[in-house]
């Protein structure tokens, strides 16, 4: 019996490629480009399932791809997927939610104590021999985290996570805003709901760890940087788009806001003249919310068993399009 054909693109990690190979007939791509690459059109005509991370799936690429039946994000974001398309096609598309919940929290609010604290700045100061005198002066203290106000915009399983770790560890006041209220965080956390104006002008610390949707890209631009404290901090976990970034940099050159701590930009990876690269009172991360060995595993593992049961004709456990599903 021939093997289903499967592609796996990108981040997919060693350990699940060698249970999928000993499954299907696998193909693995990296570092190509998906539109022009002829062994990966080629693989794709008869590919039943896809796996791996950012590969975008829309009609062009599906226009290739007439056995597909399931497509398996690598992520909880599926930004790169045109879900109504693929549903159109009757074609299954997952992703990887829960699993990296916990990690993506531990570095968003890292970067919220990096930002703080300016660790990454002070680490440099140290490191290229500029500590010569005892006691710092006050040029490069920071601020406290404790007892501040968080605002968190998007307050879903990773909004609540970071709401856990700031309420109960750090005695923030939390304030959110999301598409709809969430009582469960309003008990656990003491949590607020505001409007998006309201907390932006209430809140010491802003993250958005909202999904990019077409409702959210370009959500945070100069009007809403404006309405933040001066002493405020933008924190940003979601997607580079969900901001305007010319006008988050145009905020931290007018003093709007007071520093910003980034894991995601507008484009990746960054150029090499975008000026938050020479900016201070900037913390700039590679994208690495879920990025350590034990999530990536576990991301890879679910994908997989999406994957699996999508083509034995079971329903995959974290299906987003459910309504392919008859």
């Amino acid at each position: 019996m021939m093997k289903k054909k499967v592609i796996a693109y990108e981040r997919v990690e060693e350990p699940v490629l060698k249970e999928l190979e000993s499954t299907f007939d696998l193909e693995f791509f990296k570092n190509i480009n998906p539109k022009t690459d002829k062994n990966f059109l080629k693989h794709l005509q008869e590919a039943e399932g896809i796996i791996g991370l950012e590969l975008v799936v829309d009609k062009e690429l599906l226009d290739h791809a007439p056995n597909l039946k399931i497509v398996s994000n690598v992520s909880v974001g599926y930004n790169n997927l045109d879900i109504e398309e693929l549903t159109k096609r009757n074609i299954m598309a997952t992703n990887t939610p829960d699993v990296l919940t916990d990690t993506v929290a531990d570095t968003i609010f890292g970067l919220v104590l990096a930002t703080a604290r300016r660790i990454p700045e002070l680490d440099h100061f140290v490191k290229s021999r500029k500590w010569r005198d005892g006691a710092l002066s006050n040029e490069y203290f920071g601020v406290d985290v404790h007892h501040k106000t968080l605002g968190i915009i998007g307050m879903g399983r990773i909004g609540q996570a970071i709401a856990q770790r700031a309420h109960l560890g750090f005695d923030m006041d939390i304030l959110y805003h999301s598409r709809t209220p969430k009582p469960e965080a309003e008990e656990k956390y003491n949590a607020a709901y505001r409007s998006l104006e309201d907390l932006l002008k209430e809140s010491d610390f802003v993250v958005l760890i909202t999904p990019l949707t077409a409702e959210t890209e370009g959500l945070i631009g100069i009007s809403e940087f404006r309405l933040m404290k001066k002493s405020a901090m933008f924190i940003n976990g979601s997607r580079g788009k969900t901001i305007v970034e010319k006008d988050l940099i145009q905020a931290l050159k007018d003093g709007e806001i007071a520093a910003a701590g980034l894991d995601v930009f507008e484009q990746e990876p960054v150029e090499s003249n975008n000026p938050l690269l020479d900016m201070k009172n900037v913390v700039t991360l590679p994208h690495i919310g879920s990025s350590t060995h034990e999530t990536e595993l576990k991301m890879s593992q679910l994908a997989a068993k999406n994957l699996i049961a999508g083509l034995n004709g079971e329903k995959p456990p974290t299906l987003i399009n459910s309504q392919v599903w008859k």
